[in-house]
């Protein structure tokens, strides 16, 4: 366990956010390693795994639900230096692991093709990302336990474990897509299939060096099967937390289904440009998430231990940090956009419209790495309800005018990437204000149990006794 409410904040954050980066870029190395050998099967394979990509927001938003509450509960336990409540937690979190997990496979088996019949432009496209769910849904079952393991040691502060294993995985998944998919060496080709089965094998190999980890060498949280039944109060806490992060991630799942859904109008083409240069943006918008992240446990911690001012601190340190990162990356998208998406079709078309997305979106990178940031803060506060608030105004301000925007004469495809723009900038403004409204009932509470705290030993120190 490391002790975040001591020292600065700027060190915390700079020494947690290069691990989280590489564990949450490995994560988005993964699909765009199947979206880049895939690409030589055509634009229908890569549209249908682009497109059976988005369906992993859905299961995020599941994941989220107990990464998120995983986190925030057990930063808050560290804080107050309550290890029996913090090893509770991560034993409650790990029963639902399985059983989300679990519920992921069945809806899997089950929706996979509706699912891909609504937004699909042709039935080559239905077909591919059918075909890539059904062998990419072990992953994302499994992907539930990941979370909870490593959320459990973002909270005690301790971050490189997640990030080895998820390198690894990573690498094994890099080393086997190729085989799997084009039969390098075997001659036997799976195709897309093969792209979803090369993921599930590295994220399987994952989790169990992550389980050999924390039966090994973890001390502070550890597996104990007593507290794997279920316990309701402390179920409820965790979802009290998780879910309103869980629902921002169900509305990326709207939003992004809003644009395959307008895109299908265009082609297949259209559809595997987005796909590709929404991969390639959320890869560069990684290190400002990453920060976003580091911040969220430490504001747990110290709110868990008392300490006010410095999560309001965490906040204003976390936030200038990710704005530089934004507008750097931000530049590379506008002035170099070839070095980020080199290789990942031949297709002329397809590449257009990649080179258009990344262009024009690239300028929400500030905007997006601020609601990053106030969603990591609402995480650490222990209140996600505004998260949700924010994520649904731009349900509201986006999808509902992009479907109105694509039925009108004259409609190209930017119209859509700045109407993004628009509806992310005041997603941003949004949750500035809901952050600031929560420090002030928050942190006043806090600061009164600081003064309390600071009292308490001046009340009971005896009166000094009055010169002889």
């Amino acid at each position: 366990m490391k002790d975040l409410t001591d020292g600065s904040i700027a060190k915390h954050i700079l020494a947690m956010a290069p691990p989280i980066m590489v564990g949450m870029i490995t994560i988005m190395l993964c699909q765009l390693v199947d979206l880049y050998f895939v690409s030589g099967l055509g634009d229908a394979a890569v549209a249908g795994v682009a497109a059976a990509g988005n369906a992993g927001f859905l299961v995020n938003a599941l994941m989220q639900v107990l990464g998120v509450g995983t986190v925030a509960l057990i930063a808050h336990a560290v804080g107050r230096r309550d290890r029996p409540d913090a090893n509770l937690i991560f034993n409650q979190a790990i029963a639902l692991s399985v059983v989300f997990g679990l519920l992921t496979l069945v809806m899997g088996a089950t929706l996979s093709r509706l699912y891909m019949r609504s937004i699909a432009a042709d039935q080559a496209t239905i077909e591919a990302g059918t075909t890539y769910l059904l062998w990419f849904m072990p992953a994302l079952a499994l992907e539930f336990a990941m979370q909870v393991l490593a959320s459990a040691l973002r909270a005690t502060g301790i971050v490189r474990p997640a990030m080895y294993v998820r390198a690894l995985a990573v690498a094994i998944n890099i080393a086997l897509a190729p085989v799997l998919i084009s039969g390098w060496g075997t001659g036997y080709a799976l195709g897309v299939a093969g792209a979803g089965l090369a993921s599930s094998i590295a994220v399987a190999i994952g989790v169990l060096m992550l389980l050999a980890h924390f039966r090994k060498v973890e001390r502070y949280v550890a597996f104990n099967p007593a507290q794997w039944r279920p316990r309701a109060h402390h179920l409820k806490r965790i979802l009290n937390v998780g879910l309103p992060a869980g629902g921002e991630f169900a509305m990326m799942f709207i939003f992004m289904a809003v644009v395959y859904f307008v895109l299908s109008d265009f082609g297949a083409a259209a559809q595997a440009g987005f796909g590709i240069g929404q991969r390639v943006l959320g890869l560069i918008q990684m290190p400002a998430l990453a920060i976003a992240l580091a911040a969220g446990p430490i504001a747990g911690q110290n709110m868990g231990a008392g300490k006010g001012e410095r999560v309001r601190e965490t906040f204003v340190k976390a936030a200038l940090i990710t704005s530089v990162v934004a507008i750097g990356f931000m530049g590379l998208a506008q002035l170099k956009p070839e070095l980020l998406l080199a290789g990942f079709s031949n297709d002329r078309e397809t590449m257009e419209i990649a080179f258009l997305f990344l262009r024009i979106i690239s300028f929400n990178m500030v905007a997006q790495g601020l609601i990053f940031t106030c969603s990591s803060m609402f995480q650490g506060l222990g209140n996600t309800k505004p998260v949700l608030w924010s994520s649904a105004t731009r349900v509201f301000t986006y999808s509902l005018p992009a479907v109105w925007l694509s039925t009108r004469p004259g409609f190209r495809i930017e119209h859509i990437w700045y109407l993004s723009i628009a509806a992310t900038t005041l997603q941003a403004a949004l949750s500035l204000w809901l952050l600031r409204r929560e420090f002030g009932k928050r942190l006043v509470v806090v600061r009164h149990k600081e003064a309390e705290q600071q009292a308490a030993p001046e009340l009971a120190a005896p009166p000094a006794r009055a010169p002889a």
